[in-house]
């Protein structure tokens, strides 16, 4: 765990989560769907870095940075091929371990929960109702509705439906992609280690801490006194330096 010591929030009261990479393990799932997408339309091989990069990003942007340049009617058809490739669960994604209960404590402490993330509408829709973690988050957005990170039209949305200050928020995310919005929208942003981007391509954006694994989370906020720990009776669930 990397903490930034300058810049601590005194109060939290909604926590941001980017998806992919962040809660759930679907790096493998995303390469695969696209290297479908790739095969299916004959197209120029990319290598499995270059795919990996674009997880975060919105679609559209997504194909601008592995095909630059093409025509809507490409953009087009690359989307649908994803989606179908996407949905056949040919690759299921599962959780990362410790993620279920974070979320699930972190809510009942009495946190606000949203979601920020570069999918779109139906496949977020489809892993919440897979995972059961709907009900935790008061506010979702997604690339297809609002602007790709890193701008911070998500962000920006977010604390208007929920009329939390950026002051109070933190965006957790695995990417610059995560880092830079936050950082646009005047919020908090916590780093994981363990996702897409290296630690070093975080750390440009001055997290205030860079976790390892996402129970950390939980005892980042304990040690901050940000978090009441008196309802907490499974010590275990907690990670100690």
């Amino acid at each position: 765990m990397v903490v930034n010591k300058e810049i601590m929030p005194h109060a939290i009261r909604l926590i941001v989560f980017d998806w992919d990479g962040t809660l759930m393990d679907s790096e493998t799932q995303i390469v695969h769907a696209i290297f479908s997408v790739i095969s299916d339309m004959r197209l120029e091989p990319r290598s499995v870095d270059e795919c990996r990069n674009i997880i975060g990003l919105g679609l559209k942007e997504a194909i601008d940075s592995l095909y630059p340049g093409r025509d809507e009617p490409f953009n087009r058809q690359f989307v649908d091929c994803y989606r179908h490739h996407w949905f056949s669960q040919v690759h299921n994604s599962d959780l990362f371990p410790g993620a279920r209960e974070t979320v699930m404590l972190l809510r009942e402490a009495g946190f606000e929960l949203a979601v920020a993330t570069g999918k779109g509408r139906p496949g977020l829709d489809a892993v919440l109702q897979q995972t059961g973690l709907e009900a935790l988050f008061s506010v979702t957005r997604c690339a297809d509705e609002a602007r790709s990170k890193p701008h911070p039209q998500m962000l920006e949305e977010i604390l208007e439906q929920t009329g939390i200050p950026a002051a109070q928020t933190l965006m957790v995310g695995d990417t610059e992609y995560d880092m830079g919005m936050a950082v646009q929208a005047g919020v908090h942003p916590v780093a994981v280690s363990y996702g897409v981007h290296e630690r070093e391509r975080l750390l440009r954006y001055r997290p205030l801490v860079c976790l390892d694994t996402i129970s950390e989370l939980v005892d980042w906020l304990a040690e901050k006194q940000l978090l009441d720990t008196g309802f907490m009776v499974e010590p275990p669930l907690l990670v100690v330096d």
